[in-house]
């Protein structure tokens, strides 16, 4: 070939691939605190979980508006009496590194999820499934006895100890998700190490910088890859909100995942309809340490509840709205009804701050002798500005309030490990069904980090999941509901509001009650 001809057909070639280039979008994430694995066994978090929903993906998964579609699965079939599900697989399914996805991948994962040796703080959504429950508390030692089956490679069995409405729901938590059996097995621990792990959601990880960010790439071997717009996503740690939004304006972030409710009317004059903000299924509480004085006494723990003037929160200290919360259940669970609320609820604020004095005096507690208190949170503007309203309101009652705020990962280490007083917690529904609430109360439960027990609860609770009739288990769970709020078990504050920032050049959002947004539906406009 001629030289000259040569250059040319370079310059060409050249041209193509930069443009190619070019033509590559990225999704830069707000995506607030550090991620503790990407192991979907290792995980707690919403920020976990946007990661985790895009590396990786169940036999159901969540299309735009949160609603649970076929992922993995391409159909399923139901049994008669509710408790066999027999899923199919699509053809050609694959991990990252070309490997086919079979039914054993998802056996593997429930038996790893269960078995006790995990201990995967999430391991009982799973409870539904054929002695789970007993496999994870080391009552059945044989992992054998799951009921997750593999018919054969494309078609997976899994058979329920009970009916159970929100099954379909729960499979779409990462708690369902596949594992690669044959890189664990080579592997070990370190299959999920950035240089190690493969995937088989609409993305795959290639960088993780601890306290800096998590990378991904669109996966080419993604069953629905064709109709995947977005090339790269960058999920950003930042915990500091003031600073998430200034990088927005910058150009730097397309999606905020919270922002500083005190700047919500700027934000709304300023970036015209770019601000999401909506109700969706979560509650934000504060959890009480009732196995140690003075938070193991009720009267205490219920002055404590009293005195919170929730109606002031949302629209005064934060600014965005929020609903006062009187219920542990959000009110629009399906099958629930309207929630029980405390019977306190519609008393005057200032007859709730008596009665508050008058059952802080009758513990003991006056002002020759304060309650001391210490109120831990993690760090986060908002989370601040509410401990310090609360702080503020417990105040007239002579309570001393300590506040103290770590970083995310820390802070719910020391819940889970029982070191609080009172800490800060907050839950996002995994299903839609009020015993996804409830069960955080349960006793031995992971996530109830206040500690509180109560064996009646805890009966009504398996009662009421053991009932087929829709109505009877509505009853059932509304008498253990209102068991947890006599007992003021933790303080319910408010129901929440997502708070997004989306840029306008990012299309295939949409606001829905679970706040789930997955990046295969959405497209960027460079």
């Amino acid at each position: 070939m001629p030289s000259g001809l040569l250059r040319l057909v370079y310059a060409v070639a050249l041209t193509i691939g930069l443009a190619t280039s070019l033509q590559a979008t990225t999704l830069n994430i707000h995506n607030g605190g550090d991620p503790s694995s990407l192991d979907p066994h290792k995980l707690s978090g919403d920020w976990e979980n946007r990661i985790a929903g895009d590396i990786f993906e169940g036999l159901v998964t969540e299309d735009i508006n949160a609603e649970a579609v076929p992922g993995q699965a391409e159909s399923w079939t139901v049994s008669d009496d509710k408790l066999v599900y027999t899923f199919k697989l699509r053809d050609g399914i694959k991990w990252t590194d070309g490997t086919p996805v079979t039914a054993g991948d998802f056996v593997f994962a429930f038996q790893r999820l269960l078995n006790p040796e995990t201990a995967a703080e999430y391991a009982y959504l799973q409870y539904p499934i054929k002695n789970a429950e007993q496999i994870n508390s080391g009552a059945i030692t044989d992992l054998n006895e799951l009921g997750a089956k593999a018919i054969d490679d494309q078609t997976l069995e899994v058979t329920l100890e009970r009916p159970t409405p929100y099954f379909l729901t729960a499979l779409t938590h990462y708690t369902a998700y596949p594992l690669p059996k044959h890189l664990l097995e080579a592997k070990g621990a370190d299959w999920v190490k950035i240089e190690n792990i493969v995937t088989n959601g609409a993305y795959k990880p290639v960088e993780w910088v601890p306290g800096s960010h998590v990378s991904t790439v669109k996966n080419e071997n993604y069953w629905d890859a064709a109709n995947v717009k977005i090339d790269n996503v960058k999920f950003f740690v930042l915990e500091d909100e003031t600073a998430a939004l200034k990088r927005y304006r910058a150009g730097e972030f397309d999606f905020l995942t919270e922002f500083p409710t005190d700047q919500y009317e700027w934000i709304k004059e300023n970036l015209p309809g770019q601000a999401q903000v909506a109700p969706y299924a979560g509650l934000y509480y504060y959890v009480m340490n009732s196995t140690k004085p003075p938070l193991d006494n009720i009267d205490v723990r219920k002055a404590l509840s009293m005195s919170v003037n929730r109606e002031v929160i949302g629209p005064q200290v934060l600014g965005t709205g929020e609903l006062p919360a009187y219920s542990w259940v959000p009110p629009g669970m399906a099958n629930y009804g309207e929630p029980v609320y405390v019977d306190w609820k519609d008393m005057a604020y200032g007859d709730k701050l008596a009665e508050a004095k008058n059952l802080l005096a009758g513990a003991g507690y006056s002002s020759d002798k304060p309650l001391k208190v210490q109120l831990r949170y993690n760090t986060n503007e908002n989370h601040k500005r509410i401990a310090v309203a609360i702080a503020a309101m417990w105040k007239p009652l002579g309570v001393e309030v300590e506040l103290y705020n770590t970083e995310t990962k820390v802070h719910y280490d020391e819940m889970q490990r029982g070191i609080v007083e009172i800490g800060r917690a907050g839950w996002l529904a995994d299903y839609n069904d009020a015993d996804n609430f409830l069960s955080l109360l349960r006793t031995g439960i992971t996530h109830n980090y206040g500690r509180w027990s109560n064996a009646e609860f805890d009966s009504l609770l398996d009662q009421a999941n053991a009932n087929t009739d829709l109505k009877a288990r509505a009853d059932l769970l509304h008498k253990a509901e209102k068991i947890a709020l006599d007992d003021s078990a933790a303080i319910p504050i408010y129901y929440y509001l997502a708070r997004n920032i989306v840029s306008p050049k990012v299309t295939g959002y949409a606001n829905n009650a679970f706040d789930i947004h997955r990046t295969r539906w959405m497209s960027k406009a460079e």
